[in-house]
């Protein structure tokens, strides 16, 4: 399989990303479904956990971390993100040095429910502030009553960081920073439809291993720039017919957080049998991001952060995913039981029966190699293949 060139220069921007954040006068560790242009705006720099946890489980240390965590009574069945990220705190180190100790968390809830437990535990150990923005289910369509409630606890929270600060949001550089987190997404979704070119000139991998800009400097230049960057290589891909799978046979679609510390052993599983994952539904929804409004900036975050993917109910999953199935024109659905999202994987056996495709179910965690059977995961993914 072809990696992009682009993922060398990711890999500079987040050891750069975590320099800063040491560097960083006001630091809040933040949840990725929360609104971090608020954070950019005043001038307070977005820590991300999950994303530390992620960079955990790709260094194949996911169990090691969480060991950390367990001898202290946290329950294997927790979310390896926060065992990981409780572990490295307890082990006072991380594969980047550990995070900055925090000046204060900001916790969403919209794509999970652990994060508020997850965050008051890590509240009590570093002894800072805490806000939780609590964002109600939209279970069919979205109400008025949800934006307000959003809205009000959003303008909570500029006055809590204005306190903490000491001093003002300007309106203005919110405004700019939404700007940049609209033209980042714009372009970040540009270059995961690229996939619909067949040959693909990228594969879902490649979206997983470059979809950190997107989460922590959404907001920014630094994202902007990586995106144009990112999309440019890919349109000489296409124009220089250079294909992720050279044989392209089978496309596939995959649903779920990655396994992080196997992206390398399933790419190739897949490319050795002609089969390109050409989307999945985890990145996509971070196009959803890009649909701010300029004209009400609170109101427009308000919406765009209540309906994210996770928070939406089964049947409105049911009609992204067989949109996402037609649009790049998939053969089949990839999807991951994943043991430490319950909110991602609970739903899967009844999105299943929906799918316009076949569909196979594997079981693994994404930072847990514990819970990884690549004899069991191989012979179902090869049995899925051959009915193809």
């Amino acid at each position: 399989m072809k990696r992009l060139k682009v993922a060398e220069k990711m890999r500079n921007l987040m050891a750069g990303y975590y320099m800063l954040g040491h560097q960083a006068k006001v630091r809040a560790w933040v949840t990725s479904g929360a609104p971090v242009e608020i954070l950019y705006a005043m001038d307070v720099y977005p820590v991300y956990p999950e994303n530390h946890g992620a960079l955990i489980g790709a260094a194949k240390l996911g169990s090691y971390y969480s060991d950390f965590s367990e001898k202290r009574g946290f329950s294997r069945d927790l979310c390896s993100y926060a065992r990981c990220d409780i572990g490295c705190v307890f082990a006072g180190t991380s594969p980047v040095g550990g995070l900055p100790k925090p000046s204060f968390l900001f916790a969403c809830n919209n794509i999970c429910n652990t994060v508020v437990k997850w965050y008051e535990i890590l509240s009590r150990i570093f002894k800072v502030p805490l806000f939780v923005l609590d964002v109600p289910f939209v279970r069919k369509e979205l109400k008025e009553s949800h934006l307000r409630y959003v809205e009000d606890q959003l303008i909570d929270f500029i006055k809590f960081v204005e306190k903490l600060i000491g001093m003002q949001m300007d309106d203005s550089k919110l405004r700019e920073v939404a700007m940049k987190s609209i033209e980042a997404v714009k372009l970040y979704g540009e270059c995961l439809r690229m996939s619909k070119n067949r040959p693909s000139p990228m594969t879902c991998f490649d979206a997983f291993i470059n979809m950190a800009p997107i989460v922590c400097l959404r907001g920014t230049d630094y994202a902007v720039s990586f995106y144009k960057e990112m999309k440019e290589e890919l349109e000489d891909r296409v124009k220089n017919r250079i294909y992720a799978v050279e044989n392209e046979k089978f496309r596939l679609l995959w649903d779920n957080i990655p396994v992080w510390y196997r992206l390398r052993w399933l790419s190739d599983f897949f490319a050795s049998r002609n089969a390109c994952l050409v989307a999945d539904t985890y990145t996509n929804a971070w196009t959803g991001f890009g649909e701010l409004r300029s004209s009400d900036l609170i109101s427009s975050l308000a919406e765009v952060y209540t309906v994210s993917y996770l928070n939406i109910g089964l049947e409105r999953m049911v009609e992204i995913i067989n949109g996402l199935i037609e649009f790049y024109e998939v053969d089949g659905v990839v999807m991951h039981s994943n043991r430490s999202c319950k909110p991602y994987s609970f739903g899967q056996y009844e999105i299943q029966k929906k799918l316009s495709v076949p569909s196979v179910i594997i079981e693994a965690d994404m930072v847990d190699e514990r819970a990884f059977s690549e004899a069991q995961v191989a012979t179902r993914l090869e049995a899925f293949l051959e009915m193809l």
